[in-house]
């Protein structure tokens, strides 16, 4: 049961909007890795104010771009994009250099996090990274997901079937949920999937009727990223493109406002 001491039965701060935003942001590096972007990267996010942001390709380590770019962040990447927001990061890849995988940044405490591997072959090395936050005024925590899909249309499909078995294990029916990042699901397979096993929507379909396109950044025809909900109405739904956006990553990002109903917080 949860009680709140106010008049109406809500606290003064309970959050009942939330700004999201995905993105893919290429570690950092520009199209083609020829220029270090990932302080521009960091403006831009926190231009936003967004209360999460799920960010895919972050690069936790590598050894050899720290030598070749003499303004390479000293923290690692999902250190230094957060500032002063909670953060938590999810290797997918190792190797020989350092490592990449999933970050979430929240303003809301993460109460708790787990990393869980997708990885299907050596060729594609993923995950989805499982966030538990404390939102003000809500009774459950709101369970985030940060996911990056493998790019074979037989390996998503398996992919999705992990996908769904998990949020079906550690995730309570009625809880908010918001699964969000980079799909590769041209297709719309994964939407279909999670509406009929989850009873989750997609934002851009409920909003505007079709995915958002948002791949390659500079003239968007695919649609890959995407940002999945339960428990929430969406307000806003936008492909963030032109500048400066066209340029610091072969992605573009999403970027969504979402609205949770009174009598369900």
């Amino acid at each position: 049961m949860c009680i709140r001491a106010s008049a109406g039965g809500f606290t003064l701060n309970t959050i009942l909007s939330l700004k999201v935003a995905t993105y893919n942001i290429h570690k950092g590096l520009s199209l083609f890795n020829q220029r270090l972007v990932v302080h521009d990267v960091r403006e831009a996010l926190h231009a936003l104010s967004p209360d999460l942001i799920f960010l895919q390709e972050v690069q936790g380590a590598h050894s050899q771009r720290v030598q070749r770019f003499t303004s390479w962040p000293v923290a690692p990447q999902h250190e230094y994009l957060a500032g002063d927001l909670h953060a938590a990061y999810g290797i997918n890849a190792r190797y020989k250099l350092g490592h990449h995988g999933n970050a979430l940044l929240s303003r809301f405490p993460i109460l708790r996090w787990h990393n869980h591997d997708l990885t299907l072959h050596r060729f594609e090395q993923r995950g989805v990274l499982h966030c538990e936050l404390a939102v003000p005024g809500w009774c459950q925590p709101l369970h985030a997901f940060c996911v990056h899909l493998n790019l074979r249309a037989m390996d998503r499909r398996k992919q999705i079937k992990m996908l769904i078995e998990r949020v079906l294990r550690d995730v309570p029916e009625n809880a908010p949920l918001v699964l969000a990042g980079d799909f590769n699901d041209w297709r719309g397979e994964a939407t279909i999937q999670f509406a009929r096993e989850l009873g989750l929507i997609e934002a851009f379909n409920t909003l505007h009727g079709a995915s958002a396109k948002s791949f390659p950044a500079q003239l968007p025809i695919l649609s890959l990223d995407r940002v999945y909900l339960r428990g929430f109405s969406v307000h806003v739904a936008d492909v963030l493109g032109g500048v400066p956006w066209s340029d610091l990553s072969d992605h573009a990002p999403l970027y969504t406002v979402l609205h949770r109903s009174e009598a369900v917080v």
